[in-house]
């Protein structure tokens, strides 16, 4: 079985948190719901944090040595 893409789940997860938001499902349904965006939640969030770890540059300082560095943009002082 294919594993499913961040973009899927997160689409999934939207679709079950609308569910339950109506709160006109059967306790086990409703359970079921709970259960699989509890689950889409945790594979969210560990795709999130590898992605996180993986974005890394390259930065040359001043004496030519490279180094790796969190990646981050800054605009007018912000990071983002």
């Amino acid at each position: 079985m294919q594993e499913e893409s961040f973009e899927e789940a997160l689409k999934r997860l939207e679709e079950v948190v609308k569910r339950l938001e109506q709160g006109d499902l059967p306790l086990e349904e409703l359970l079921s719901l709970f259960e699989e965006g509890i689950r889409l939640s945790r594979f969210c969030a560990q795709k999130l944090d590898e992605v996180e770890k993986r974005i890394e540059i390259l930065v040359t300082d001043s004496k030519g040595n490279k180094r790796r560095e969190p990646f981050s943009i800054e605009e007018e002082g912000e990071t983002h």
